[in-house]
């Protein structure tokens, strides 16, 4: 029988396989520290066992890769991809999103609480098979996915506008795909993820494609971000509005974040050194 086979880029990009429910496969981190995972989980350096022990955390608490997958989540942490989509959906800056769901793939939406449970606790899914359980769930609240099931960014945006929608948002995880997807749709905010150890090239590129990026541990993103960003939200691993539209709705989601904000004027990006992940790739 067919083993249900995950492949991951998590904690410090190190390569997790998961099959059938059970983690098989953990590679070294390339970054050994980061801020917010000691932040909300308490782990102050990223090794293999601790990264073994948070996945299979995961798969425990909400249903990891399984068919007992919790599909809808409220808030994680206050600015990340799925919070910020979630807002847009919320306060109709959105009409879908396009994001990525192991089990399903490419998943497109117009729930906000969907969005934000398949993505909040999700990190870069590299290769993923169809759980039918999973894919069930995200049909019964509001989602739809690509028939096969796969990981394809360009054909969710594409399959969005077939269906009328007109403002949609999409995670985008590589150069290409970001480049596509603008050619698709002038109208589309496009929000830059999983970028550890991205060229300077395609950084500089992606930058140009995108309204919302996620620095991870990048040192290029952040050495372009001066530039480029017109507004940071957060400073460990911030995230960069790139274009007004970007701006516009990292200003919507700051609305929503229940902490204290400080709004300021200020050369950008504001990096703590005691703060960033390391080390920088």
């Amino acid at each position: 029988m067919t083993k249900d086979r995950h492949v991951f880029e998590a904690l410090g990009r190190a390569r997790i396989v998961v099959e059938d429910g059970e983690v098989v496969e953990v590679s070294a981190p390339l970054i050994r520290y980061c801020r917010l995972w000691e932040k909300l989980r308490g782990i102050p350096e990223l090794t293999e066992e601790r990264i073994r022990e948070n996945i299979a955390f995961r798969i425990r608490d909400f249903g990891l890769c399984t068919k007992d997958r919790i599909v809808e989540l409220d808030t994680f942490v206050g600015f990340g991809a799925s919070e910020t989509f979630m807002t847009a959906l919320r306060r109709h800056l959105l009409d879908s999103t396009v994001t990525v769901c192991e089990g399903a793939g490419t998943v497109i939406t117009s729930n906000p609480s969907l969005v934000q449970g398949i993505g909040a606790r999700l990190s870069g899914v590299i290769e993923t098979c169809p759980v039918r359980g999973i894919i069930k769930k995200i049909e019964a609240h509001g989602g739809m996915v690509l028939d096969p099931p796969r990981i394809d960014q360009v054909e969710g945006l594409q399959r969005a506008l077939d269906l009328g929608h007109t403002q949609v948002g999409v995670t985008v995880a590589d150069l290409a795909s970001a480049q596509r997807c603008r050619a698709l749709s002038s109208s589309a905010v496009l929000f830059g993820v999983h970028l550890t150890g991205i060229t300077r090239n395609a950084a500089d590129a992606l930058c140009e494609s995108v309204d919302l990026i996620t620095a991870c541990a990048s040192a290029h993103i952040r050495e372009l971000a001066p530039g480029k960003a017109l507004l940071q939200a957060g400073t460990a691993v911030p995230i960069f509005a790139l274009t007004t539209r970007g701006k516009e709705v990292l200003l919507e989601r700051a609305k929503e974040v229940d902490s204290p904000l400080l709004v300021n004027t200020m050369r950008l990006p504001v990096l703590p050194e005691d703060k960033q992940p390391w080390p920088l790739i």
